[in-house]
């Protein structure tokens, strides 16, 4: 590989470095910004924005966004415990607020 070769991928991967931390200063993101975002292919969001299973908006019945704080509280639904936390939450439970077995 030349220099000038090392030098284009550098600076490739600069500009994509660039780009990200961009778009996690924006509000509002387009549709290909939320692909990118959220690492999901173009038809799967028009899937999930078509049955209203992701948080959108068209403002102009045409184009279509997304806040980006929005797709963060999406992203962070349906949370599944580990099993630490399971066997923490069952002890509480079985001692009961005061400490004690129940």
């Amino acid at each position: 590989m030349t220099n000038e070769a090392v030098i284009v991928e550098k600076l490739t991967a600069i500009e994509q470095l660039l780009n990200k931390q961009g778009m996690l200063q924006k509000e509002a993101l387009t549709f290909a910004d939320a692909c990118d975002y959220l690492h999901v292919s173009t038809s799967y969001l028009y899937k999930l924005t078509r049955t209203n299973l992701v948080p959108h908006y068209i403002p102009t019945g045409k184009k279509i966004y997304f806040k980006r704080t929005e797709l963060d509280g999406w992203l962070f639904k349906n949370k599944q415990s580990s099993i630490i936390e399971i066997e923490k939450e069952a002890a509480d439970y079985i001692l009961g607020k005061s400490g004690r077995p129940i």
